[in-house]
């Protein structure tokens, strides 16, 4: 390389931040900066400047000796100019200059041209040539022409808005022209092939098109990409092959299967940019997740099972005894060859009955659905045995019922607590299946059950589906909790939807909208959870076998919290069984004076709190033990919440008696106040009575009732001259909480009478019944919720209607033995076993 001129220029520096000045180029540039401004004043006349690129904080060896052409303003109000970049220069050492404007000297240089640059150059243009025909731009064939040097030709790529910023750093810093024109040569190859690759996709793919498969270019130029690429798919997404594949391993039932090709079929036909695309993998997807045909082996161990379910929970024998039950008939299924494992024998899934439980003739199975058993009898068909080539065969009629035999639906009924859930968890261990919780607490749209239509935006199958592909098993143990909780609004009745899942004549066939194939649940044991029926429908009521848990005894509780919760709350406050003992009195204590609940949340919640105090003081003074007795206690927890004064308190004046009640959180006492003021007129029959407390309308009609009792019976009941005669206000304090029932009947009359009378309730009894106009006493529900809540309290006296006698035998041996139940059939028996006896001279009203 020779330079024809040699001359040195101090110039001022504009610096570029964002391209590349070349020689020949003449542009506008933008003076956004106070530096780049000033640079332009520092021109002077001569309008020269000395324009060198910075990339990453660094400027460029090699500058564009340019002339400032004009000065003015861009629309947007900056100051800009028009240059013309004229000569490289290299540049050598600063100078100092005026202001902050940085001075370079700066040697121009004019490479001589040899004939391999002129060689290349010619290629240079055939390949630009090329280029600008492949891509559309013919015009700038004819720009080409007018560039003879090899050197401008070069250059001109300053131009190309494909060329990095970098490269176009490395074209001007490469002041060799040869050399130069080589780089670019490369740089146009690289493009040309890059645009004939793309046109050769493109000119593939239109030419295999339809008229009618236009838009579909876009999916067959991505397909066709990969193919160049060698990539296959790319994306990770499965083809319809791999889903073929995946339904010839799978063991699915014929319908399933049918379903399945038929979609895959649309699979392939669709295009991947269309949303139905998108849509049918989903529901290939979500189809082939569940566990077709996958069943897990049932435990038939029946004390194996007893034990675990004692293990996990205290107490409950009515539900134990009812799972026990449950493997005991599977047992004997398996024995004897009726498939107790889930599903039908071969011959059940054939035999045809109605679809009421009635026989049909085996000979004529249309007439399945005329046919009726009238006594509602379940009715098994007797085997047919006709002669064959082969010899003797069973021949079953085939009809609508196979496998909806064997379907279990629990329901767990109980307040808060006692231990619902977790029971359910210890069903499915004693049974080897797996579990799975559905929450249904809130839920108001009917397709959180059934499943949204494939045809919706965000379609998904149902929360029963879901809960089937995440147990892996077609016959796991599924808790919907807080079944009595599910509400209804315009967007259906989810309680509704929950009928065919809950009825063992349905489920076997149960259809999902978004699967649109039929799903047996058949196999599934259903325990429900609920806190109360009264808000359960009845047709799905119907359907379910209840179970009442009714809440724990103190000792229970005791036991409870020493064997289980202890445990857990010891491990979560992170403290070693050496370092704290609880004895079972301080126990008692915390459970009687901390907690009046028919469940175990609070009182764990107590555990946890003192083993928190326990905590702190061994993380301050480690290695000594504590002990947790009756005595520290309050320390721990305060001062207690519950006192057994409290009732004798509230009904140690005339007129307040303690009445019997079940909620939602179990048995509880009901306080009934009376007071009474004198009427304007005296007349009885003109005096008011008024109730309060949030009470329902049976509970009003009860205070009428038990009020016309007593003044109709004034003289037997003792009730001194005058003293009914007066306005009467009864009440149930609480009264933010709604109220209602007639169990309270028997409880209003005996504060109305110990009011008139002036003589208290007895501190120690309690009374649930309802009342007649003659006195009777009728029979109510809730008998053993309301008398462990009684016998929680420390009440040892409790009436009940006698009728009700036979609710006894359901409560434990050890809370009947500490309780007196008086029976009573007519108020006069309420009165006597209520009331302290009369002094000998009465008050006067």
């Amino acid at each position: 390389m020779s330079d024809t001129e040699t001359s040195t220029l101090t110039l001022p520096v504009l610096p570029l931040t964002s391209g590349v000045v070349l020689p020949g180029m003449v542009l506008t540039i933008a003076l956004e900066t106070d530096d780049a401004k000033a640079a332009v004043e520092a021109a002077g006349d001569d309008g020269r400047l000395l324009l060198v690129p910075r990339v990453d904080g660094r400027h460029a060896n090699v500058g564009t000796v340019a002339t400032i052409e004009s000065r003015g303003t861009l629309p947007s109000g900056i100051p800009a100019l028009v240059v013309r970049a004229t000569d490289r220069a290299l540049l050598r050492t600063g100078v100092a200059g005026t202001g902050t404007v940085l001075w370079l000297e700066a040697e121009p240089v004019h490479p001589e041209v040899t004939d391999e640059a002129r060689e290349k150059g010619n290629e240079l243009r055939a390949a630009f040539r090329a280029l600008f025909e492949q891509l559309g731009g013919r015009r700038l064939v004819e720009v080409l022409r007018g560039l003879d040097e090899p050197d401008a030709l070069a250059d001109a790529a300053g131009w190309w808005p494909d060329l990095s910023l970098e490269r176009k750093v490395e074209l001007l810093e490469t002041i060799d022209v040869a050399e130069r024109v080589g780089k670019v040569l490369s740089w146009a190859k690289e493009a040309l092939a890059e645009a004939e690759l793309t046109e050769r996709i493109r000119t593939e793919v239109t030419d295999g098109l339809e008229k009618n498969q236009r838009e579909f270019i876009l999916r067959q130029q991505l397909a066709a990409i990969r193919k160049e690429l060698g990539e296959g798919d790319g994306d990770g997404e499965e083809g319809p092959d791999a889903y073929r594949t995946k339904v010839a391993e799978r063991n699915l039932p014929e319908a399933v299967r049918v379903a399945l090709e038929r979609d895959i079929d649309k699979l392939e036909r669709s295009s991947e940019q269309s949303p139905e695309h998108g849509w049918i993998r989903t529901w290939l997807d979500t189809v082939l997740d569940l566990p077709w045909g996958e069943r897990s082996a049932d435990k038939l161990d029946l004390v194996h099972a007893r034990a675990v379910l004692d293990a996990d929970h205290k107490g409950l024998d009515e539900v134990k005894d009812r799972i026990v039950e449950e493997l005991a008939v599977r047992k004997l299924r398996a024995d004897r060859g009726l498939d107790a494992t889930g599903g039908p024998s071969p011959a059940e899934a054939d035999q045809g009955a109605d679809p009421t439980g009635g026989s049909t003739d085996p000979a004529v199975v249309d007439a399945s659905d005329e046919a009726t058993d009238h006594a509602g009898v379940d009715v098994t068909e007797p085997e047919l045995v006709i002669g064959t080539e082969s010899g003797p065969q069973p021949v079953v009629a085939t009809g609508p019922r196979g496998r909806q035999r064997n379907s279990t639906i629990l329901t767990l009924v109980g307040p808060p607590g006692v231990g619902k859930t977790s029971l359910g968890e210890s069903i499915a261990r004693a049974l080897g299946r797996s579990f799975v919780r559905v929450a249904l607490g809130g839920v108001r749209d009917e397709a959180e059950i059934r499943g949204h239509r494939r045809t919706y935006v965000g379609a998904q199958p149902g929360r029963l589906v879901r809960a089937m592909a995440e147990a892996g098993t077609m016959n796991p143990v599924v808790l919907l909790d807080e079944i009595d909780k599910v509400g209804n609004d315009y967007r259906g009745d989810p309680s509704a939807a929950l009928l065919e899942v809950l009825d063992p004549a349905q489920n076997h066939a149960f259809r999902d909208h978004y699967l649109e194939v039929e799903l047996d649940l058949s196999d599934v044991i259903f325990i429900a959870t609920a806190n109360q029926l009264d808000t359960i429908p009845g047709p799905l009521l119907d359907r379910m076998e209840v179970v009442s848990l009714d809440g724990y005894t103190e000792d229970e509780k005791v036991a409870i919290a020493r064997d289980h919760l202890l445990v857990r709350q010891l491990e979560r406050a992170g403290l070693g069984a050496d370092e704290v003992t609880v004895s079972d009195d301080a126990l008692r204590a915390i459970v009687g004076g901390y907690t009046r609940e028919a469940g175990v949340r609070s009182l764990e919640r107590a555990l946890a709190k003192v083993l928190r105090k326990v905590a702190t003081k061994v993380a301050v003074t480690p290695g000594e033990p504590v002990a947790v007795t009756p005595e520290t206690v309050p320390d721990l927890l305060g001062r207690a919440r519950f006192h057994d004064t409290d009732i004798a308190d509230r009904v140690a004046v005339p007129g307040v008696a303690t009445g019997l009640a079940v909620t939602g959180a179990g048995g509880d006492v009901l306080f009934v106040e009376v007071s009474a003021l004198p009427a304007d007129d005296g007349d009885a029959e003109k005096s008011a009575l008024t109730v309060t407390g949030q009470l329902g309308d049976v509970m009003k009609e009860s205070a009428r009732i038990a009020l016309s009792y007593v003044r109709a019976h004034r003289d037997a009941l003792a009730i001194p001259a005058g003293a009914d005669r007066r306005n009467v206000h009864v009440h149930f304090p609480a009264g933010a909480v709604p109220k209602d029932g007639p169990s309270a009947g028997i409880t209003m009359t005996t504060a109305l009478v110990s009011l008139f009378t002036g003589r208290p309730v007895k501190a120690n009894v309690a009374m649930t019944g309802e009342v007649t106009l003659q006195g009777r006493v009728l029979p109510i529900g809730g008998v053993k919720q309301k008398l462990l809540a009684a016998h929680r309290l420390g009440l040892t006296e409790i009436i009940i209607p006698a009728r009700n006698e036979p609710d006894l035998d359901d409560l434990p041996q050890a809370v009947r033995d500490e309780l007196t139940v008086h029976l009573a059939s007519d108020v006069a028996d309420v009165i006597g076993w209520a009331l302290e006896p009369a002094p000998e001279q009465a008050a006067a009203a």
